[in-house]
């Protein structure tokens, strides 16, 4: 398994070693000794999964303190390209963000530390996107960010090859607030 360090501190690519033969394949998708040799020390509770049709756009979700959400993310069937930001206060990177292609085929995973808020732009139908996480569901600490906030400087059409027009998003992801409104949520600990 390659751990790698991505451009947002903290943020890491996740690509397992896989081993196909005449019968197919297999990979180890997680080992909590590997993860913590690559810095990531997060215990994960809880699995996740979503399916989504073609075009559907899910985020930019995160959980707020307390029940903040470290997440390990990855595609089971279909592909997507996942975008985090980075919304800890004081980060170098504070505001940036990274698109991340996952997939069946590449079997990548993405870690994402608390602090980050995360989306993905399904590519095709019946797209399982599956979620580990650090902390249950808290209804009352579920929160996000405006996916086409002006500050996020985000192109989605270059980074999904979509006219974010034809994205397919909820009413409560369409409503998230600014950028700005989350900045003193997560602070940044190099």
């Amino acid at each position: 398994m390659k751990i790698t360090e991505l451009a947002l501190p903290g943020a890491r690519l996740i690509e397992p070693r896989v081993f196909p033969d005449e019968r197919g394949f297999f990979f180890e998708s997680f080992k909590q000794s590997t993860y913590e040799a690559a810095g990531i020390r997060e215990v994960f509770i809880q699995d996740n999964r979503s399916v989504s049709r073609k075009y559907v756009f899910r985020g930019l979700h995160f959980q707020r303190p307390p029940h903040a959400q470290a997440k390990i993310v990855s595609v089971s069937r279909g592909s997507a390209i996942d975008v985090i930001v980075d919304i800890r206060a004081g980060s170098p990177t504070f505001g940036k963000h990274l698109a991340v292609p996952l997939s069946m085929e590449n079997r990548h995973r993405l870690f994402v530390p608390k602090g980050f808020a995360h989306g993905f732009v399904a590519l095709e139908d019946d797209t399982e996107f599956d979620y580990k996480v650090s902390d249950e569901w808290h209804p009352e600490c579920e929160s996000g960010v405006c996916w086409n906030d002006p500050a996020l400087d985000i192109d989605w059409k270059a980074i999904t090859g979509i006219d974010p027009s034809e994205f397919i998003v909820s009413p409560k992801d369409l409503v998230f607030p600014s950028l700005e409104s989350s900045s003193t949520l997560f602070t940044y600990e190099a």
